[in-house]
């Protein structure tokens, strides 16, 4: 069951009044959501310059777009800035309807190059499997307030996001987005984390959500992503559809007002084999119909038009369709029941077709007067400009940060402590650490820093899930995919050190990594779902304790993770780790509060 998006009466006689009066190509250029790049030289002074030139202004004025996804944020207060320049862009157009800013994730103590950013001046967080790994629904409902207050205060009103796919693929790149593998709690935590970042109600204080990836984006063969041709297929070996499916009713029970829909494109089914913005049955048969959802359906970036990205050529992923041209696209997806079309901004392609007879204005008023309902729930058409110095204020306040710190240390999974008689962790203060990945002035407030691993009493390796590395674009290298395990030169270095000192092994887990070796030789082994250097020392030197359980399993070998049916949540029947699986300091451990 979903929330009601309705407005009351005034609003929706509002509603089609704003409607009535746009023309055809304003109409279609609500139904496009172009990525903005955020330049501070164009931000208009005392000057008289041009109203944000470039790019941005063509979108808003030739091609009447009034949605734009954030590439790059500036400071908080120029940001603001931006913002109120780019409404008074608007409100000279022929249709003054305002502009939505949406944005990846930009909460993360890490950058994920195309699917989120590092918080760069919001508060730093752990990804969303560090939250799964708290099971703590109310952290996570905190999580989406300061996500809330944030993007609010520098005018970010939609959030790409929470990413609710099933991890049960380990090697796909994507599964740090995601709240870990299993379905009901993935449900629970996202819901949470809705309910906080959209409010009660969708009103004036709210940054809305668009949940994705429909039905699911886990279970991609051979863990690949579709992002890019070779990725485009979505299996499910085992009939596991279903559940990667169910996180979307609760997701939406909580109020999500936007879906996103993947670019997989299912094989071996009984749906039809294009990707799922193409799909008819999984967008009007699954979540308009199965699902009674009425919000806001969107396209994945880019399934229109091929575009650059880092200044090289990128085809649409337009799986399934490709012998198709954009203007046929645009027609099957319409067809297909979205309503609007990420990453482009042609909104000709829509005009056209309809001038041409091939879809009707009455069903381009369908989806216009969805994405219109939202922009009067959100309050846009009746706000005042931001305010720099508050964007200043609450972007990066103490207490967020805070709270972003806290848990980044509750995050922390606890695999392996030496011995139950003899435990490493947590290490006293004074102890000579050789610690090659971590800051040395930070490290210094917890023990006596030593130059060399000859010259330590422990060391500390902080050490990321191997991946294949791939040259093929730029844009692929940031997506970390292929073998899990260790390369043998690699491991036997990592190895010749945990034999040579007692080492503590803090893993970050962007992916289910394979380290049986180094589990059973490491003299700890901590998870790391995104957590800053200080996080990782308040828990490793017992100024706090970890409280992380595992959000999916860690398989034993590269051989497990080739077989079983990969669409099947928790399919490890001997993971060297299970989920939930970890472990807390002895109640007898020292436990202060941080510096």
């Amino acid at each position: 069951m979903t929330r009601s998006l309705e407005l009351d009466e005034a609003g929706e006689a509002r509603l089609e009044q704003i409607l009535s009066s746009l023309t055809l190509g304003e109409k279609a250029g609500q139904m496009f959501h172009a990525m903005a790049f955020v330049d501070a030289s164009v931000i208009p002074g005392e000057d008289g310059q041009p109203m944000l030139p470039g790019p941005v202004h063509d979108y808003v004025v030739k091609h009447h777009v009034t949605h734009m996804n954030l590439v790059n944020v500036l400071p908080p207060a120029e940001q603001a800035r931006w913002y109120n320049a780019l409404q008074v862009l608007a409100q000279q157009t022929g249709s003054g309807v305002p502009v939505t800013v949406s944005s990846d994730p930009r909460s993360a103590a890490t950058e994920r190059a195309g699917a989120s950013h590092s918080a760069g001046d919001f508060s730093a967080w752990p990804e969303p499997t560090g939250l799964a790994a708290t099971r703590d629904p109310a952290l996570a409902h905190r999580f989406g307030d300061a996500v809330r207050q944030e993007f609010g205060a520098v005018g970010i009103r939609l959030l790409l996001g929470p990413q609710v796919d099933i991890a049960t693929e380990p090697r796909w790149s994507r599964i740090s987005g995601t709240w870990g593998g299993d379905p009901t709690l993935t449900g629970e935590l996202a819901s949470a984390f809705i309910e906080a970042v959209q409010t009660t109600e969708l009103g004036p204080e709210s940054v809305a959500t668009m949940v994705k990836h429909f039905p699911g984006g886990g279970p991609q063969k051979d863990g690949e992503d579709p992002h890019f041709a070779h990725g485009r297929e979505q299996v499910y070996p085992g009939g596991h559809l279903a559940e990667h499916a169910a996180p979307f009713p609760p997701a939406l029970a909580a109020g999500a007002n936007q879906v996103m829909a993947y670019y997989g494109m299912p094989v071996g089914t009984e749906l039809e084999e294009v990707a799922f913005a193409f799909n008819h049955q999984v967008i009007t048969g699954m979540l308009r119909e199965g699902l009674q959802f009425d919000g806001i359906i969107s396209t994945d970036w880019g399934v229109l038009n091929d575009h650059e990205i880092f200044g090289q050529p990128f085809p649409a992923r337009a799986w399934g369709v490709e012998q198709l041209d954009p203007l046929a696209r645009t027609q099957r997806a319409l067809e297909a029941g979205v309503d609007q079309f990420g990453g482009d901004y042609d909104s000709s392609l829509v005009a056209q077709l309809v001038r041409d007879s091939r879809v009707s204005e009455a069903r381009i008023d369908d989806s216009v007067r969805r994405i219109l309902r939202e922009k009067l729930r959100l309050g846009l058409f009746d706000a005042e400009p931001l305010d720099p110095a508050k964007a200043s204020d609450v972007v990066g306040r103490a207490d967020l940060v805070a709270a972003g710190l806290e848990a980044q240390r509750r995050s922390l999974t606890l695999l392996t402590n030496g011995s139950p008689a003899h435990p490493t962790l947590p290490l006293a203060a004074g102890m000579r650490v050789f610690a090659p990945d971590i800051d040395d002035a930070v490290l210094f407030s917890y023990a006596d820093v030593a130059s060399s691993v000859d010259d330590a009493d422990v060391v500390i390796l902080r050490l990321a899930t191997p991946h294949d590395h791939r040259q093929t674009t730029i844009f692929e290298s940031n997506f970390h995919s292929g073998s899990l395990d260790f390369a043998d030169a690699e491991l036997a270095q990592i190895r010749e050190t945990l034999t040579s000192k007692p080492t503590v092994v803090v893993l970050n887990l962007e992916r289910p990594a394979v380290v049986p070796e180094i589990a059973a030789e490491a003299a700890a082994l901590v998870g790391d779902f995104g957590s800053s250097d200080r996080a990782v020392l308040d828990v490793l030197f017992g100024r706090a304790k970890p409280e992380g359980k595992l959000p999916f399993q860690l398989p034993r070998s590269m051989a497990d993770v080739l077989e079983g049916d990969l669409d099947q949540p928790h399919r490890f029947a001997d993971p060297l780790f299970d989920f939930g699986h970890g472990l807390t300091y002895p109640t007898t451990a020292r436990s202060t509060e941080s510096n």
